[in-house]
């Protein structure tokens, strides 16, 4: 590798695997983004129809269960929206940890990176 002086830097072992190492963090955060935007997505669709319930003055709604619409009571439906709603809030909060866990690692190994190579490695997305 070329250094900005034009003076070579050898890559170890070691630094090899921690460029390594960056690039699989790196996948596993982008992975992590898009869970957590399906999850908000799949949080305020819940929502959505948690108040479309309660303005509905039906006492059996149709709910739907897999590929099929089944007849289901109103009180049930809503139950079964609150566990929804609860579990994907916890999966929410599961994803946001370990975003926040991964960027931390990948600031971690930006620091030894850079620190042994300068300018003649990048680790920024464009």
């Amino acid at each position: 590798m070329q250094q900005g002086g034009g003076s070579e830097t050898e890559v170890t072992w070691e630094d090899q695997q921690n460029i390594n190492n960056f690039g699989r963090l790196n996948n596993r955060l982008h992975e992590l983004e898009d869970e957590i935007k399906f999850a908000k997505e799949t949080n305020d669709n819940l929502e959505d129809a948690s108040n479309e319930l309660i303005i509905t003055d039906e006492e059996v709604v149709r709910f739907q269960i897999g590929e099929v619409f089944a007849h289901v009571p109103k009180d049930e439906v809503e139950d079964r929206i609150e566990q929804m709603k609860e579990v994907t809030s916890q999966k929410l909060e599961k994803f946001e940890e370990e975003k926040e866990s991964v960027l931390g690692q990948m600031s971690e190994l930006k620091k030894i990176l850079y620190g042994k190579f300068k300018d003649s490695i990048n680790l920024e997305e464009d």
